[in-house]
């Protein structure tokens, strides 16, 4: 007995450190949320944790999708002095999907609404969507969350005012005369709404997984522990209009991971805008960028329209499959009036004819069409099409690019 113990004692000794190390480390994890350390005893929250951990391939293919992007929303989130847990959050609303959009009009990693977006001056135009600018809007949602942390003093009620808005968490602590997470939980009570109640608790389950180091080192994961913290990403100016294709062939990058990076920008080049605008690369593409990229004439990008007897700029956009009013931002054209041989700037990649546009998210309007029977043909409502393009009455000609979700 004497030596069986000394040999099976490390291995004891050695699990109990494990345990301990988790422990405390679970602890901790709550501490950064302001959460009392009974709520790992949550049984909804374990459920979902339990789930999670069944289906633990669909939260890492996750995280290894968003590994190049990781270290930047951590360090966006510790320069706010957001807990980086909050990393959570984002994984919890979108996946990590910065292309991710909600039937509410949600968009982004964070999924802010359109109204929440501008307060924090993500800009949303013809060319761009920065709710889709994963460090844009990591800088927007860290202070968003600092002035609910700010006006509730709890970053757990932080986290839920963010889900159901901050009158309906002010709300819900007068009328159950607590600010206490257990109590606001209460399933019978119900002083939050019940989607509320269980974000939060996701939120915490998938940290406590992702933060378990031991469960990853005993996974086909365990490459994640490193890679999360290696990887990131840096931000190059480019000239106006300049081409995500070209720039993919200068610095020898995958024109699918570049755009992975870039999804604020609604076409495959950066917007027209006279000071050039800021795009995502790979750090490790960083020295390459500077050592190889040159601003390039636009005319040697993009095809040069001339124009011809009778030819409008609705049907000269629907040629090369971009909305007219790209081509007048390109141009400088402060009227639609055009004359014959004139030339145009098409912003069109040099290899393709048509710049192809997201039919899900956008319509060209073609002769015959209605606003009605465009509603009626994409199944969204007659107000929202109305709402979402600014049209007060129903007039709309051939060649119109409109949002049908924004």
């Amino acid at each position: 007995m004497k030596y069986l113990f000394l040999l099976f004692f490390p291995i004891f000794l050695y699990a109990n450190l494990t345990y301990d190390t988790n422990s405390n480390k679970e602890l901790s994890l709550l501490s950064s949320f302001d959460i009392e350390p009974t709520f790992l005893y949550d049984p909804i929250m374990n459920k979902m944790k339990d789930k999670t951990l069944r289906r633990h391939k669909h939260f890492f293919h996750a995280m290894n999708e968003a590994y190049l992007f990781i270290p930047a929303i951590k360090n966006i989130l510790s320069k706010y002095d957001v807990p980086q847990e909050f990393l959570y959050l984002a994984m919890a609303e979108s996946n990590f999907q910065t292309k991710a959009y909600s039937n509410k009009r949600a968009a982004g990693l964070w999924q802010f609404m359109p109204k929440t977006a501008k307060l924090y001056h993500l800009k949303i135009d013809e060319y761009v969507d920065e709710r889709r600018d994963l460090v844009k809007s990591t800088e927007a949602a860290a202070k968003y969350l600092s002035a609910l942390h700010k006006r509730f003093g709890k970053w757990y009620l932080a986290a839920i005012a963010y889900n159901c808005g901050g009158g309906a968490l002010n709300k819900a602590i007068k009328r159950a005369g607590t600010d206490k997470l257990s109590v606001l939980l209460d399933e019978k009570k119900r002083y939050i709404p019940k989607e509320s109640r269980y974000y939060i608790r996701k939120i915490v389950a998938l940290a406590l997984i992702g933060n378990n180091e031991q469960f990853l080192m005993h996974s086909e994961y365990e490459y994640l522990l490193n890679r999360a913290n290696a990887y990131s990403i840096s931000t190059v100016k480019v000239a106006p209009g300049a081409s995500l294709s070209r720039l993919s062939h200068i610095i020898h990058i995958p024109l699918k991971e570049l755009k992975k990076l870039n999804r604020q920008l609604n076409y495959n080049f950066a917007p027209p805008y006279s000071n050039g605008y800021n795009i995502y690369i790979p750090y490790i593409k960083l020295a390459e960028f500077r050592q190889k990229y040159r601003d390039t004439a636009i005319r040697n990008i993009y095809k040069i329209h001339i124009v011809r007897n009778g030819e409008s700029l609705g049907r000269i956009g629907k040629r090369y499959g971009v909305s007219y009013k790209v081509i007048k931002d390109f141009n400088h054209l402060h009227s639609n009036m055009l004359h014959v041989r004139q030339k145009l700037v098409i912003p069109i990649a040099r290899r393709s004819r048509k710049l192809k546009l997201n039919t899900r998210r956008y319509y060209m309007v073609k002769r015959g069409d209605s606003l009605l029977s465009i509603a009626k043909a994409h199944h969204i409502s007659l107000k929202n099409l109305r709402a979402q393009n600014n049209i007060k009455g129903s007039f709309i000609k051939v060649g119109d690019r409109l949002k049908l979700y924004e």
